[in-house]
């Protein structure tokens, strides 16, 4: 499992994303080329990554691709959202929540010959929680966990102090893969810099930091996830996958022939790959859409009409006429409306500039000599901090049509995170991709938000039942409460668009909007 795209992130590292279709829920143009003629091995596929990879242990926090050289305790199929078997073939969870007790599939093996067995699962788990804020997503899955246990070579049990529904999912994610011990030996930063052996279709065969991965078949692997297309080792004998962060040369590579895939193809470069020998692939990617966050310990963004004004003032369906293409949606909540447990606010995000207006002159923001509202002396001027270039620059000058202005400060990784850290912001972009509504306590669990007890009840209340409709009417409250308050100033739902050479033929997406390598093949 596991499959290039960008790992989201939790509450630091959101400012760096500035970054399925599941159960019940629709999808993009998930999927495969289609077949042309029969599946056969061998060959060289070769893909060109939209980022430069900080990390590609997923157990660790930052960007990093998801390889598929490291598998999960269990599988979450991108079509139906269920949650399936991979490194564990059963499971049973307790009542309340509080216990989940996984029974390990019988004869798998890393990569290096060493056997998959309940001691190196617990000692992975038991690692990420010492990793401490180097972990923050797999951190977040393991929140509140009391013990891990291994009563036998083949079973685990994880324990939490309090009801951790999403666990479950959260143990078919990356960030909670399983490494071998010789991997977990080696320190984080080397683990960071490609020393990962899984258990997975694919090894790790070489890696050049900022420039490539390469990645070779594991031969013999034999327990891949039943939603797969087929059983055994994996068609390709060789992946190169070619960092090449400007989209320009990414079109350029793809359309002469020098890369088989690439991914994260930009709107207004569709069309050219749409047909001509290529085909366009897409998967709407679940999770928290892209979106503006407040600082709320900024005065005036404590001021909640000044937020809502801020939510009325921009116009959804005009972003993503202007910047994007069909494939991409205006939010509609601050959930994808591919994530289970969506529920659509999209009344709430309607497009009302007199309406903003109104809310400024109630709380007492007056328009200046330029147009951009004062109160008190002090202009509303506000700024944002973003990683890569967005539709900022029109959301900008809708801001402004309403007395609001909003300066832009697009920043590298490292200065995003450490503007981030000394709270110098006044909102950060960001978007976080995972196939459950616990990805809004994730991010705003812990968040300082103004009057938002009820937001952080109902997250709470949908983290402990294993109920779907207790969780999802929860997540429906807590969904409310983010718009209607505007703890959270939603944009457009996120996409992950690829350009495919029309010789390759059944590549994937994974719930996460990753790009699954194991069925592929190439004529």
């Amino acid at each position: 499992m596991g499959n290039i795209a960008r790992r989201r992130t939790s509450a630091l590292a959101l400012a760096v994303v500035a970054a399925s279709a599941v159960a019940g829920c629709s999808t993009g143009t998930a999927g495969s080329t289609g077949a042309a003629g029969t599946p056969h091995p061998g060959g060289t596929l070769r893909l060109g990554l939209d980022y430069t990879p900080s990390c590609l242990d997923p157990q660790q926090a930052g960007e990093g691709p998801d390889l598929e050289v490291l598998e999960s305790l269990t599988f979450q199929d991108p079509r139906s959202g269920d949650i399936g078997p991979a490194l564990a073939s059963s499971w049973e969870i307790a009542p309340d929540a509080t216990s989940f007790t996984f029974h390990l599939r019988e004869g798998v093996t890393f990569s290096d010959g060493s056997a998959l067995d309940a001691s190196v699962v617990k000692d992975n788990l038991d690692g990420i929680t010492k990793l401490g804020a180097t972990a923050s997503n797999s951190g977040a899955g393991l929140a509140g966990v009391t013990a891990v246990t291994a009563p036998d070579p083949r079973t685990v049990t994880v324990t939490f102090g309090a009801p951790n529904a999403q666990f479950l999912q959260a143990t078919s994610t990356p960030a909670l893969a399983v490494l071998s011990r010789a991997s977990l030996a080696v320190p984080a930063s080397e683990r960071c810099a490609g020393k990962i052996v899984g258990t997975g279709p694919f090894v790790l065969t070489s890696y050049t930091a900022k420039q490539e991965i390469v990645l070779s078949k594991r031969q013999g692997y034999a327990w891949g996830p039943p939603s797969r297309q087929h059983t055994g080792d994996a068609y390709l004998d060789r992946v190169e996958i070619k960092v090449l962060p400007e989209a320009a040369t990414r079109t350029g590579s793809l359309s002469s022939g020098q890369l088989d895939v690439s991914s994260n193809i930009a709107p207004q470069d569709e069309p050219q790959f749409d047909g001509n020998g290529f085909t366009l692939l897409s998967h709407d990617n679940p999770g928290v859409v892209l979106s503006l966050c407040p600082n709320e310990r900024r005065p005036v963004l404590q001021d909640k009409a000044v937020r809502q004004a801020l939510q009325k003032a921009v116009n959804r369906p005009e972003v993503v006429s202007t910047f994007l293409s069909p494939r991409y949606r205006p939010a509609t909540s601050v959930l994808s409306s591919t994530t289970p447990g969506y529920t659509d606010l999209g009344a709430a995000l309607a497009y009302d500039p007199d309406g903003a207006k109104a809310l400024l002159d109630a709380a007492g923001w007056r328009p200046g000599p330029d147009g951009i509202r004062v109160r008190d002396g002090a202009r509303l001027s506000l700024d944002v901090i973003f990683g890569r270039p967005q539709s900022l620059e029109l959301i900008q000058q809708q801001l402004r049509g309403v007395g609001i202005e909003l300066t832009l400060r697009q920043l590298q990784i490292s200065e995003l995170q450490s503007q981030y850290a000394a709270d110098n912001f006044d909102f950060f972009l960001l978007d976080s991709t995972r196939a459950d509504p616990d990805v809004l306590r994730t991010l705003f669990g812990r968040a300082q938000l103004s009057g938002a007890d009820p937001l952080k009840a109902a997250l709470t209340t949908q983290a402990g039942s294993l109920d779907p409709q207790v969780r999802w009417r929860a997540a429906a409250e807590a969904q409310r409460s983010l718009v209607e308050d505007a703890h959270v100033i939603p944009v457009n739902e996120q996409a992950q668009v690829i350009g495919v050479s029309d010789t390759v033929h059944g590549i994937g997406f994974t719930a996460t909007s990753g790009i699954s390598f194991y069925d592929a093949w190439l004529s």
